[in-house]
Order: C-alpha cells, then structure tokens, then sequence
C-alpha cells in the first residue's frame, strides 16, 4: 500500500522494525514520530528531498546517532535494551557502506577489508587474506586491486572496495547510502547490477537511501519516501506513481522521472 499503515506481517519477517523514532540535533527535530518496517529479503529504496534526514535514519538504526523517542529493531530485537556482547552479536550482521566509501587512507584495499574482521573475529592473518580477496573478487575488482591504496582507485572502485568491507562479515542487512553518487550513467547501472546480483545470490536485506530514480526503478522491491519527518508514502513502483501526496508526485512525475520509462 502507497501509505504509512504498518505492515501487516509475523515478526520474524521483518528485518528492521521503526515505530515512533524521534532524532534531534539541539533545538531542531530531524525525524518526528517515524515509523518504517523493512522486510527480510527485499531491496528498500529510502528516497526524500535533501536535509530531511535520510541518512540520519540509517544512522539511528545502527546506533550511530542516538534517538529522543521511539524504538528500533533489528531482527525482532530492540539494540537498546540488549547486553553488550548480544547487542554486538546483532550489530555483526550489519554491513554498511557510507556514501563516499569511508575507506581508510593510510590502508590498503586488502587492509579496509579487514578492519571489520579484526574487530569482531578472532582470525589468523592468512585466513583474514583468504577471506578478504574473496570479498574484493565478488565485488568484481580485479586481484590487483588489493594492494591499492585508496588514492589509487577510480571513483567506481572505491565503490566497489567499501561494498567488499561492507560484506566481510557475511552480513544479513546491507546498509548502502547513496551508492551510485558520483557515479557516471553506465557505472552507476553496472553497481546497481551487482547489488542485484549480490542479494539475490546472499539472500540480503538492502536497506538503500538514494535520490537515483534508475536504482529505483531497475532494482528496489519496494520504495519508502521521507518529508517532514515522517515516512509519508511506502509501496513498491507503481504504488509510488499513483500516490497522490504533493512531494511524492514531484518526485516520481517531474521533469527529470519523465525521462525514465518504468519497468
């Protein structure tokens, strides 16, 4: 349904579950009373107007921001009220991949790879090799590209190397924020392809925040729209174009959507 009514689904369905999520920075209020549930397996496409507070939200779910109100759940869990070592348990099955690919400078693609691993697992340096080529071969670099700095990449494979750290721990959730940004209309196409393929081999949830109507339309089960705080419209495609909320119809019916032709 193109509307905010919660999804009517057994628990163990949904894999990130929002009601009520209230995120503030001093006197401003960023998300006011937000609700939002993410199935499991599907590619959610988190679209809104600049500064509403999209990447605040992904921010909030990982823990990375603190909320004023509501409650978050990952996997039927509530982070919050978990010890420690459960709460990092859940935050293992996270991956994320930051809009401009966060790597670390001084690091070696192999190396920032290996980061989540060092911190979470207990591995030997030649299994952490092993398992890291593995990651960067999956997201289509050449094995080359493991001795590389970040200075050294393209804009595309930089992408692609942060996409590899984001699956090192074999991930449930993917957590992509603007991931074709920057990226020229055949790159951003081909990322979109591997995000596809990737889920559908791994079984993932893709929680994407975007503006790119082409990741919209070529790869997102469904999409989820933010304004004002609140998730004003949630349904797949077609739902969204028949949607009769002001931004929503800006968004997928002006000038820019009627270059686009819908699947």
């Amino acid at each position: 349904m193109s509307d905010t009514a919660p999804i009517t689904a057994p628990s163990d369905a949904i894999a990130i579950r929002a009601r009520g999520v209230e995120v503030g920075f001093g006197s401003r209020l960023i998300l006011r009373g937000l609700d939002l549930d993410v199935m499991r397996g599907e590619v959610l496409g988190f679209v809104g107007g600049s500064g509403t507070g999209k990447s605040v939200l992904t921010r909030a779910i990982l823990g990375l921001v603190k909320k004023s109100a509501g409650q978050i759940q990952l996997f039927g869990q509530d982070l919050d009220a978990l010890p420690p070592r459960e709460r990092q348990e859940v935050e293992r099955r996270c991956g994320v991949l930051f809009q401009q690919g966060a790597l670390f400078s001084g690091l070696t693609v192999l190396q920032n790879v290996q980061v989540p691993m060092r911190e979470y697992l207990n591995l030997s340096q030649g299994l952490m090799d092993e398992l890291a080529r593995l990651k960067i071969a999956m997201v289509g670099l050449r094995p080359d590209a493991a001795d590389k700095f970040p200075s050294e990449l393209s804009g595309g494979m930089i992408k692609r190397a942060a996409l590899a750290r984001a699956l090192a721990l074999d991930p449930d959730i993917l957590f992509l924020d603007e991931p074709t940004s920057g990226l020229d209309p055949i790159g951003a196409a081909e990322f979109d392809e591997l995000i596809a393929t990737l889920q559908k081999t791994l079984g993932l949830t893709v929680f994407m925040v975007t503006h790119d109507l082409g990741s919209l339309y070529s790869i997102c089960d469904r999409i989820a729209a933010l304004a004002d705080g609140k998730v004003i419209a949630a349904g797949t495609v077609a739902e969204m174009l028949a949607s009769e909320h002001p931004w929503v119809r800006s968004y997928f019916h002006g000038k820019r959507a009627a270059q686009m032709t819908p699947p």
